[in-house]
């Protein structure tokens, strides 16, 4: 039995990351049993990569965009993946709001929307979509991991 001046967590609102793979799906998928166990609510979060004149497609240069085209394509990606947990929280009867930022470190991203939305629990999925980026810099999510300052549930 716990000490009476023991505090059992209660998580009222927690932060999605998304890169819509199937892993951040998952996760998304169990925030909203967890947030609707708690009576919570779920904040879907998104970092786009930065606008480049350059489109790659499995690692290698495919073509060129004009700033306009690429941010049409980002939104229109935003809008996918964001729209994909909009609909998981709405069949979970789980308030939901999505937040995207344009970022070229998603990890930094990550906790900051979580401090700005006082989240108090991060559900990410064990591994993002790779990449050579990814490679070279390191998980996302051991990022998060380390250097949050709220828990964080890994969900596989």
């Amino acid at each position: 039995m716990p000490a009476d001046n023991a505090k059992t967590p209660v998580f009222r609102h927690i932060l999605v990351p998304t890169d819509g793979s199937p892993a951040s799906l998952r996760a998304a998928a169990g925030a909203m049993a967890l947030a609707k166990a708690t009576g919570g609510r779920v904040t879907g979060f998104f970092a786009a990569p930065p606008a480049t004149p350059v489109v790659f497609g499995r690692f290698l240069p495919k073509g060129y965009l004009a700033p306009d085209e690429h941010a049409a394509m980002i939104a229109k990606m935003t809008d996918r993946y964001l729209g994909k947990l909009a609909k998981l929280a709405a069949e979970a009867g789980v308030p939901f709001a999505g937040v995207h930022r344009t970022s070229d470190y998603p990890a930094e991203a990550i906790l900051e929307v979580a401090r700005e939305r006082k989240c108090d629990l991060i559900c990410i999925a064990p591994h993002t979509r790779q990449s050579i980026a990814g490679a070279l810099l390191g998980s996302q999510t051991h990022k998060v991991v380390v250097q949050a300052k709220i828990p964080v549930l890994v969900y596989r």
